[in-house]
Parts: C-alpha cells; sequence; structure tokens
C-alpha cells in the first residue's frame, strides 16, 4: 500500500497497458510516459509489441464461451501468466526495469459480454487473472475495468472514448475514431467531454479473420493487406440481407461482440457455398464491414453532428482493401490514419488502458455515459497492489 501512496502522489509516471481484443489472437502491449491526469495528461510511447497467443491457447479461447467453468478457470491463470509476460517484454524492448515501472493497466481478455440483459442480468467478464500479473511483474495492477460501469447501469463498452478524448480533442473540430479490431467501434470527439458520444458499430476484423481460418482449415489467420478480399466479388445479395441484422438499427448507447459476430456466422456463410466461391464471401464480408460502418454514422452520427474527419485505428487500419472500401464510402469526408496524429494505431488501445489506470489511481471517473448508458461517471478498475 506504501507504494500505491507513492505512485498516487507522483506527477509522470510509467505504465504498462495491456489489450487483447475480441479477436483473441494476442497481446498488445505498450509502455507509456504519463504526465499528469485528465485534461492536463501527456503521453509518449516509449516501446510497443504485440505476443501472438500460441495457437491452442487461442483457439481454446475462441471457444471458452462453450467451455466448463474449470476451462475458464485455468484460462484466467494462463493468460494472466502470458500478460505478465507481456508486459515483462515490452518493459525489457524499452530498456527498462520492472522496478522502474509504476502501474500496469490491464483490459484482460473478454470471453462473455452480455449488455442487452436487463440488469441483474446484464454482466460483462474479462480474465487474465490481475494478481497473477502483480505477482510476476512486482508492479501494481489496474484491471476489470467495465465491471464498474455495468454495475452503475451501463454496457461497459466502449470504454476508450474517455481516452479519444484526452487524446484527440481539439478547439473548433469534430473528429470521428474509428477503431477497427475484433469489434468495430466509434467515439465522436467535441471540444468538450460534455458533447462525446460513442457505441460500437458492428463486425470490424472478427468475421474477416474466422472466414480466412474456415477457407484455409486455420493455416491462415487473417487477410493480410485484404488482398484475398480484393480478389474476390462482393455478393450483393448476401451483403443486403448482412446490411438487415437487427443490431445495426439499434440506436446508441449499444455494444456487440463474438456473440453476435464471430465464428458462428463466418462459418456459416462459408459453408453454403463451393470452395471456388469462398473467396467471394470473404470479399462480401469485408465490404460489410465497411458498409456497416458508413451505414451507423449515417444513422446515428451524421444526424446529431457533422464529422470533419474520420480517424482510423485497430488491426483494421493495416487492411489495405478495407481502408479503400472505407475512403470511397465517406468521400468527401478525409479518412486519416492515427499515426498521422502521433499515436501508432496498433498501439492505440494499449496506450488507452494506460491511461485508464493512470486515471484510477489518480481518483478520476472514465466512463463515458453518454456512450456506456452508465447512469452517472464512476471510477474504472479495481487496483492489485
Amino acid at each position: 500500500m506504501k507504494r500505491l501512496i507513492e505512485i498516487a502522489g507522483l506527477r509522470k509516471r510509467l505504465v504498462v497497458g495491456l489489450m487483447s481484443g475480441t479477436s483473441a489472437d494476442g497481446i498488445d502491449a505498450a509502455l507509456v510516459e504519463i504526465e499528469g491526469n485528465y485534461l492536463d495528461t501527456r503521453v509518449r510511447l516509449l516501446a510497443f509489441e504485440t505476443i501472438s497467443y500460441p495457437t491452442d491457447t487461442a483457439n481454446t479461447v475462441r471457444n471458452l464461451q462453450n467451455g466448463t467453468t474449470r476451462d475458464v478457470c485455468e484460462m484466467n491463470f494462463r493468460l494472466g501468466e502470458l500478460f505478465a509476460e507481456a508486459a515483462l517484454n515490452v518493459i525489457r524492448k524499452a530498456g527498462l526495469k520492472p522496478a522502474d515501472v509504476h502501474l500496469i493497466g490491464s483490459h484482460g481478455q473478454t470471453i462473455y459480454h452480455l449488455p442487452d440483459v436487463a440488469p441483474p442480468g446484464r454482466s460483462t467478464l474479462q480474465i487474465a487473472e490481475p494478481c497473477v500479473i502483480a505477482e510476476r511483474t512486482g508492479i501494481a495492477t489496474v484491471a476489470d475495468f467495465r465491471v464498474r460501469d455495468v454495475a452503475a447501469g451501463g454496457y461497459g463498452a466502449p470504454l476508450i472514448p474517455y481516452v479519444d478524448f484526452i487524446l484527440f480533442r481539439r478547439s473548433g473540430r469534430v473528429c470521428a475514431l474509428q477503431n477497427i479490431g475484433g469489434i468495430a467501434n466509434v467515439t465522436v470527439v467535441t471540444p468538450s467531454l460534455g458533447g462525446v458520444f460513442a457505441f460500437d458499430t458492428g463486425p470490424g476484423n472478427i468475421l474477416i479473420d474466422e472466414c480466412v481460418r474456415a477457407m484455409t482449415s486455420g493455416a491462415q489467420q487473417f487477410d493480410r493487406d485484404g488482398r484475398l478480399a480484393r480478389a474476390g466479388k462482393v455478393d450483393d445479395e448476401i451483403l443486403h440481407e448482412l446490411l438487415e441484422h437487427p443490431y445495426l438499427g439499434v440506436p446508441p448507447p449499444k455494444t456487440t461482440g463474438r456473440e453476435l459476430f464471430g465464428a458462428e456466422l463466418a462459418r456459416r456463410l462459408v459453408s453454403a457455398v463451393p470452395p471456388d466461391h469462398r473467396i467471394d464471401i470473404l470479399a462480401t464480408l469485408t465490404a460489410f464491414t465497411a458498409h456497416s460502418i458508413k451505414m451507423s454514422y449515417d444513422r446515428f452520427v451524421f444526424p446529431k453532428s457533422t464529422v470533419d474527419e474520420v480517424i482510423l485505428s485497430g488491426g483494421g487500419g493495416n487492411n489495405v482493401y478495407l481502408v479503400e472500401l472505407l475512403r470511397t464510402l465517406f468521400a468527401p469526408i478525409p479518412v486519416r490514419i492515427s499515426d498521422e496524429f502521433g499515436i501508432l494505431s496498433d498501439a492505440k488501445e494499449a496506450i488507452g488502458f494506460a491511461i485508464l489506470a493512470n486515471e484510477t489511481v489518480s481518483g478520476n471517473p472514465s466512463n463515458v455515459p453518454a456512450a456506456t448508458g452508465a447512469s452517472h461517471p464512476v471510477v474504472l478498475g479495481k487496483i492489485v497492489p
């Protein structure tokens, strides 16, 4: 506890952010120097890397919602070890020692998310035991960020809107921060926090990745640069059917996950066509991600706010074909990558959980009720000394 009191009194902190998204393909680890908090926050990235899950771990995690209690129990500790290892790796990469680092912020791995169930059944579960992370690293760890928001009546997601506001707010301009991880989400950043709103737009990379795995029997995990999808032909009939998905018509606040847009849907579409047409399903699912994002703006963003630019982050920003589709759909609104603003696209969410951990030890609420539906702002996370 003495160490926590010391950390709380520091103006400048070294913090590791750990993140694994809906795609469940590995851990993003970012080591950042954070000076100040809330509107006074200044962030400098010192090191970043992605550590892939072992194949058997990735497969188990993706199917864990159908696993046993024992499966969840064991994976919670196994992922705790992997997250700790990721933290130690990125600290070494920066040329530092664990004793130099003040704090770890770990999102963990979401294995079940039930936002649409009425309280008290509404719930969310992230694993990667933070006590293991703290024990292996010797660093105070903040984790379980989502559950306090759910306890306050929210959906527990999206949580990065606060970070988007801290990093990207600019006087007189409105920008849309479009993250494309496994699930895609948007934050509309206005000059004041009171105007910020956000929601999950729908599928991101998850259907694309699952389609590639199904097409290649697991030999490939993703569509590098969108090359496979570019070679296919979009099936307009299937695309139209996908765009009728009920989730896309639900007004914000809202959040979704693997339960709606996951392996089951991708495998059903792939298995319904001959092998030589599966590449067309991949092209269609890529188009589905792009069109569902634009549809969400047309329905829920543009009626409320003019957007000066769209700023992409997350793994989807590496899919050249997907980015081209988005730029075509959003023209003349410019679509840019967060790297252009000094925030590494692949690292943004890991940086985000480092910032959220910093806010937690500073005693600041960091959910955005307009995004999550919570009844009031709350301090997020549980602190493991």
